[in-house]
């Protein structure tokens, strides 16, 4: 190191050295900052701004509550949670208290709507707001910070100051295919106030039942609301296996007034979903004269998507629709109305004489045309009620409602393109928010729709597109989890699906981009489970995850206070097996079994998983054409010995969208080779379909190949294994090549559109 004295450095180095000198004060104060907003309060959602100050306030049998300009704030969630740590309720006063907790309605605030000050000190507490939803929210931030200290209720002081990152946060809840009591909603209600979440997006109406009394339409709960019998297992099963038992029920309007006015007094907007033009076999069993056939319809019951959907050019199907929305109208006073306009086949639109004639007279251009103009009609009427529509993405095609809100379902795109036309969005993308997926790949998981959300991977989901402007990036108005519930029969399953993952959701939906960090956010989330008593939660985001590297593979959990033990002798770990400390080598195939343990004790599930070591493995592999949608995924998965899961979820799966496969693996040396393979997924009813024709060929210097195996049926549904023994020959290269089915045929679902070609791990002997 060489010193030079400071007289000697030059004026314009001694600028820099004070300027260098500048920055790392700065980056230490914002890194100081930063790791005063990650340890924190503990509150989730995190606050934009918190301050710890010094001592505490102590909650006695004389403090008091003191509500200005007589606010009514629910104090259900804080009374019950009061309730369980001390002998005693506090009472309401109508003067502010200098020993009480305070709401103050504050006008001057320069915060958002729904934001708060809350104030601690060991004298007393304020809560202000310049609207009643932040005083509420200010009381959920504040009953998270009371902890019971021995016999003695304290708070510690702080001042927060806080306001929502976006103005919409909502949970979607499916009651068509299974109903959940009054008593169920509420409960559940309560935990998304207490999280700050603002909307339950209610999904009252599907193929598989009608939820809502209307009272114009009898039919409507004497047969629409029920289906003979109900699918037993996954759909994905062959053959079908049902129950044979009758299943239905709906929600009474005074019903609906309870759960609506329920919700609102907890800040909880409550938008109904009336499912149109398709999803619509549970009215047409009732009124089948609203069909394009007007043949005896039936409700589903199975999961899917049906080509029975409303007829577009009957008029008794919008005069039917109309009326419904009318009683709707009255039980919901949010400005929103959900319309669906989701997954509505077009084939008995093309056949039917009534539909075409339609097109004819409105100069539509095709069927996608009568759904824009279906659309566009019935957010006429609500606009002219005072109501405005939300729907899912696919009421962008053929054009979009003048002043229609888009929820975008099936991926990002959906979303960018409303922003772009300047219309608002809710982003709900499935592979981030669908409390219906897996959230763990263990064996023991329960059934669940498809799919794999795991806690972090919701977590880390960001809703601002990239792609946007900052203009465009304003119509982005929130962020919605779906519950889907096909596969939840009963509250308990509902439960395990929905939390902790929904907490999750709000906090991205509340708190500040740049506050988001997942280890830190465990550490709340573990102090906030006592919140959630009387829920069935899961626990699932502190197993064990696995992910294989070149030659090896790495666990890794976020469970603290364990060790991971493991084997690959196909035993059950214990307490002597050998500790996992780092990257495991693995020279051969085998089935990595691994569990925690806390000290001496086992805690949590076993973890297994099965590699498969083969020619193939981590050698470098070519592809002609990417994958696509959900299953773009690492071209390296194709060799990297894990399989495809059949609920093809498990991200091995390299799906490509109407176009073909074609790989080339190199070995890295000529191998002599007896043996070549590959999975495909076989799930029609999916857009899976199996390809027209596989070619196998090998070759020694990457540009003659020579075939050595052709397959054309693939006749299982599900994972069709082509593993297929060769005369033996020597080869560097080996390509393996997949027809695409192409455009999906008449007769399948998605006619129409084009097929995905599903395929998983390459194997070469």
């Amino acid at each position: 190191m060489i010193n030079i004295p400071f007289h000697k450095i030059t004026f314009f180095s001694k600028a820099i050295i004070l300027k260098l000198f500048i920055l790392t004060v700065l980056q230490l104060i914002v890194l100081k900052t930063f790791s005063q907003n990650v340890s924190g309060s503990g509150i989730i959602p995190k606050p934009v701004g918190e301050i710890r100050k010094e001592g505490f306030f102590i909650i006695k049998a004389s403090t008091k509550l003191f509500f200005s300009d007589n606010q009514q704030i629910s104090l259900s969630f804080f009374n019950q949670y009061f309730k369980d740590i001390s002998e005693f309720l506090l009472s309401k006063s109508s003067i502010e208290q200098v020993n009480g907790i305070n709401f103050i309605i504050d006008s001057t605030l320069k915060i958002k709507a729904e934001g708060y000050i809350l104030d601690i000190s060991s004298k007393r507490i304020d809560i202000k707001s310049p609207d009643e939803r932040g005083l509420f929210y200010g009381l959920q931030s504040l009953t998270q910070l009371i902890k019971k200290n021995g016999r003695t209720i304290q708070v510690p002081a702080y001042h927060i100051s806080d306001e929502p990152r976006f103005d919409y946060r909502g949970m979607h809840l499916d009651v068509a295919r299974n109903m959940f009591s009054v008593a169920a909603i509420k409960k559940w209600l309560d935990v998304l106030a207490f999280y700050k979440i603002n909307t339950f997006h209610w999904h009252l109406t599907d193929d598989q039942g009608w939820r809502i009394e209307i009272k114009k339409y009898p039919l409507l709960q004497k047969i629409s609301a029920f289906r003979k019998e109900t699918l037993i297992g996954h759909k994905r099963a062959n053959p079908h296996v049902f129950d044979g038992k009758r299943y239905g029920g709906f929600y009474s309007q005074e019903e609906v007034k309870d759960i609506v006015k329920y919700a609102a007094d907890r800040q909880i907007t409550t938008v109904p979903e009336i499912e149109m033009p398709g999803h619509a076999r549970a009215v047409l069993a009732g009124y089948p004269n609203l069909g394009c056939t007007g043949v005896r319809y039936e409700t589903a019951t199975f999961w899917g998507v049906f080509d029975d959907v409303f007829c577009a050019g009957n008029e008794e199907t919008f005069n039917f629709l109309e009326g419904v929305l009318d009683e709707v109208i009255m039980l919901f006073p949010s400005k929103y109305i959900h319309i669906g306009g989701d997954e509505c086949p077009k084939t008995k639109w093309h056949d039917c004489p009534k539909c075409q004639k339609r097109i004819k007279e409105e100069k539509l251009k095709d069927e996608h045309g009568l759904q824009s103009y279906f659309i566009s009609r019935m957010e006429k009427y609500l606009n002219g009620k005072g109501k405005k529509i939300i729907g899912w993405d696919e009421i962008l095609e053929g054009g979009l409602a003048p002043d229609a809100t888009v929820m975008s379902w099936t991926g990002l795109s959906g979303g960018i393109a409303a922003a772009k036309l300047k219309h608002d969005v809710i982003m709900t993308p499935e592979k981030f928010v669908y409390l219906d997926y897996y959230q763990s790949l263990n064996k023991s998981e329960q059934t669940a729709a498809g799919g794999y959300l795991p806690l972090r991977k919701l977590y880390d989901y960001e809703p601002m597109p990239a792609e946007l402007n900052l203009t465009e990036q304003s119509y982005i108005k929130g962020i919605q989890a779906n519950v889907w519930s096909e596969y939840m029969s009963d509250v308990q399953k509902a439960e395990y699906m929905i939390f902790p993952r929904i907490i999750a959701l709000a906090e991205i939906g509340w708190s500040k981009k740049e506050y988001k960090n997942y280890p830190d956010f465990l550490t709340r989330l573990n102090g906030s489970l006592k919140f959630l008593k009387g829920i069935n939660y899961s626990t699932s985001f502190y197993e064990i995850v696995g992910q294989p590297v070149p030659n090896g593979f790495v666990l890794e959990t976020d469970m603290p206070n364990t060790e991971i033990r493991y084997t690959l002798n196909g035993n059950e770990p214990t307490r002597n097996s050998k500790k996992y400390t780092s990257n495991i080598k693995l020279e051969k195939s085998a089935t990595i079994k691994s569990k925690l343990f806390k000290g001496r004790y086992p805690v949590g599930k076993l973890y297994e998983q099965q590699i498969i070591k083969n020619l193939a493995s981590d050698k470098i592999i070519s592809l002609k054409n990417l994958g696509n949608g959900n299953y773009s995924v690492d071209k390296q998965v194709l060799v990297n010995g894990i399989l495809g899961s059949p609920l093809y979820n498990n991200g091995e799966w390299l799906g490509l969208s109407g176009t073909d496969f074609e790989a080339v693996v190199d070995l890295g040396t000529d191998k002599t080779i007896h043996e070549i393979g590959i999975n495909v997924l076989n799930y029609q009813w999916q857009k899976m379909h199996p390809p027209k024709e596989l070619i196998m060929e090998v070759s020694a210097d990457n540009i003659s190949f020579k075939e050595v195996f052709r397959q054309t049926k693939f006749s299982v549904e599900g994972i069709n294994t082509a593993l297929h023994k060769i005369n033996p020959v020597k080869a560097r290269y080996v390509r393996i090549k997949a027809a695409n089915a192409g455009i999906i045929p008449d007769g399948f679902y998605g006619a129409g559109t084009k097929a995905w070609l599903m395929v998983d791990e390459i194997i070469v002997n």
